[in-house]
């Protein structure tokens, strides 16, 4: 299903298709294309009859039989697409290509959609369309905008720095290596490297190898799964050995994690225990928890296993089954779709565990994990070239 509004050769065009058939409607007259005159469309259906209204001309589709529900699961886009794959071949005369142009209140269903730097779920390539260089939050971190000649000019806060204020004053003279991010440290004037996999010391330029990860709370890996597109997702396996001295901590996600409808599978420590947690769809998330005591901070190697076979989820710790539940006996969802993303020891710089986890782990992990393998693999897959930042040589004691 689908609902598009699109120009084409000057005319404004609507297609919906609510199961069986698209319906296309196109306006009598052309837009005018001069860029400084404003045109009020509206659009929509009712059931399967559908109508389109420029600047008052109307025209409209009279309902036949057939489906009369639009039943659409994707994010609405305005302006473009983030995957031009996301567009259906019909709903559109053209090849797909963005708008450009300028667009003001949208109203979906009697609720106006604010066309805001920071009310939208994401987008790209957005600018102001006030008439001033001012709009659209130029000035970041809290600058001030002001008209100067033909351009503008930021008056930046005591902290910031640069032509729109994007830069720290403490990161201004930084001395991190090229792959390392800058962190500042308002309260020691001063500030830190975090150092990219591979990379570590003060100013992140001695290049490290290693086979163990060291994990330091701050730190992440983000892994992409180069054989996702070939997987069977109703039979996932993930195998990892960790150690650890602390009572929480995410040890791996499966997932992109972008959003709350991202199925994903989760192990960590909750509580000093072992906690998994698995989703397949419909935001259930069912953690289960180890019942045994079990000190897994005990800063041992321990051997975790996560065997899904659809619904039936088998957790191994140290080579013993400890966990056998069906998680959902219906077998409504029965597939892990994790989109090829496995997560170790917490999420990018910025993203703290609790939140994107929403409660079900505290904290990133502090600690030491290696031998990953996904699936049945032969192979162990290698952390070191993966992305990330913040991970040391667990071999090493620095």
């Amino acid at each position: 299903d689908f609902l598009c509004i699109s120009l084409v050769n000057g005319f404004t065009q609507l297609r919906y298709n609510l199961g069986d058939k698209t319906v296309i409607l196109q306006t009598l007259q052309k837009v005018h294309a001069n860029g400084n005159t404003w045109h009020s469309l509206k659009a929509g259906r009712v059931g399967n009859e559908g109508y389109l209204d420029l600047d008052g001309v109307n025209i409209t589709q009279k309902a036949s039989p057939g489906m009369n529900a639009l039943d659409a699961h994707t994010d609405f886009f305005v302006g473009g697409v983030s995957s031009l794959s996301l567009v259906n071949s019909m709903a559109i005369e053209n090849e797909p290509t963005g708008f450009t142009g300028c667009i003001r209140e949208i109203v979906i269903n009697n609720r106006e959609l604010k066309l805001t730097a920071t009310d939208p779920k994401g987008g790209a390539n957005v600018g102001d369309c006030d008439g001033t260089v001012c709009g659209y939050t130029v000035c970041k971190n809290s600058g001030t905008c002001q008209v100067e000649n033909s351009g503008f000019f930021c008056s930046c806060p005591q902290e910031w720095t640069g032509t729109t204020c994007e830069q720290s004053i403490y990161c201004s003279q930084n001395m991190c290596g090229s792959q390392a991010l800058c962190v500042p440290q308002p309260s020691t004037f001063s500030y830190t490297c975090v150092c990219a996999l591979g990379w570590s010391g003060k100013y992140c330029d001695s290049k490290i190898t290693f086979y163990i990860a060291k994990f330091v709370g701050n730190s992440y890996i983000k892994y992409t799964d180069p054989y996702y597109g070939k997987r069977d997702l109703q039979y996932s396996r993930i195998s990892v050995n960790f150690t650890t001295s602390h009572a929480e901590g995410l040890i791996v996600w499966m997932g992109k994690s972008e959003d709350e409808d991202n199925d994903f599978l989760a192990i960590g420590i909750a509580n000093g225990t072992l906690k998994v947690v698995i989703n397949l769809g419909e935001k259930i998330s069912v953690p289960l928890m180890h019942s045994k005591y079990f000190t897994c901070c005990d800063q041992r190697w321990h051997f975790v296993t996560v065997v899904q076979n659809q619904t039936c989820i088998k957790v191994y710790l140290d080579e013993e089954l400890i966990l056998f539940e069906d998680i959902d006996p219906q077998r409504k969802y029965t597939a892990l779709n994790y989109g090829g993303i496995c997560y170790f020891g917490g999420f990018e710089i910025g993203r703290k565990v609790d939140v994107v986890t929403t409660g079900l782990f505290q904290k990133e992990f502090i600690g030491k994990i290696k031998d990953v393998v996904l699936f049945q693999d032969s192979k162990k897959i290698q952390l070191m070239k993966a992305e990330g930042y913040n991970v040391y040589d667990g071999n090493s004691e620095n």
